[in-house]
């Protein structure tokens, strides 16, 4: 009896472990809840009940013990799909059996720990690239190609080195967009752009929480309410946040 009291809570545990990774890296609700239930399912637990919100995660197995109960609390929150797709990997492999419940712990464990983020400068790189596309993509004229790759390259370069400093992303995300605002008005001012919205428009694009609003929509679609409404108050204080930084800027013209 308390092997197989063990037994579930060890189960209980890699389903709380994937569906952790999954939900700090950026995954949808319905997707961590099916995934939790599915690899439960795999290893014996056919009646179990999973509760996902963006703060915290409720997990519950049923059988021929009384019901047993387990909560974790999400305190931080990122967008890495990679990792999202590994623990679907490792989750398909478990309902294969191709792997058993010691192996799925320990292959889980190594993924929480594993770092597969880009470096820093490659992530500003990558802004700063997609800061120009962006602009063109509004209809701005190609000579602010060049502004609003150093805008945004630098805007998100402060973002990510407040974010260390600061942990509260809204204060982070509204110091980058006033570096995006204070250096696009530098730039007009010196002759070297011609339209400071379209530059501060395509600049601010890499702050914007695209991902996060999909997930929303995705959330209240398929009825988990609380997680859909929580996501979308989320990305409204983004664009606040956002919103605020450009304004304080914009009101010194």
């Amino acid at each position: 009896m308390d092997n197989e009291k063990t037994l579930t809570y060890e189960i209980m545990n890699v389903c709380l472990l994937a569906g952790k990774i999954m939900l700090q890296s950026g995954g949808e609700t319905y997707r961590v809840e099916d995934t939790m239930m599915r690899i439960a399912a795999a290893f014996g637990i056919e009646n179990s009940h999973s509760y996902v919100t963006p703060t915290g995660i409720i997990f519950s197995a049923e059988g021929a013990e009384p019901t047993k109960t387990k909560l974790i609390r999400i305190s931080s929150r990122s967008t890495d799909l990679k990792k999202v797709a590994m623990v679907n990997s490792i989750s398909r492999q478990i309902t294969n059996g191709e792997i058993n419940l010691e192996a799925a712990l320990t292959l889980l464990k190594e993924l929480e720990e594993l770092n597969v983020t880009f470096p820093f400068m490659i992530q500003v790189a990558a802004a700063s690239i997609a800061s120009g596309c962006f602009m063109i993509m509004f209809k701005g004229e190609w000579i602010d190609f060049i502004p609003s790759m150093v805008t945004g390259g630098l805007g998100y370069f402060g973002f990510l080195y407040f974010h260390r400093y600061i942990p509260i992303k809204f204060f982070s995300e509204f110091l980058a967009s006033f570096i995006i605002g204070f250096l696009a008005l530098i730039l007009i001012k010196i002759g070297v752009g011609s339209q400071l919205d379209k530059i501060i428009i395509g600049s601010v694009m890499t702050l914007v929480p695209g991902l996060l609003v999909t997930n929303a929509v995705r959330d209240l679609m398929a009825g988990h309410l609380v997680s859909g409404l929580s996501k979308g108050a989320e990305a409204l204080l983004t664009a606040f946040a956002i919103g605020s930084g450009v304004a304080v800027v914009l009101s010194f013209l």
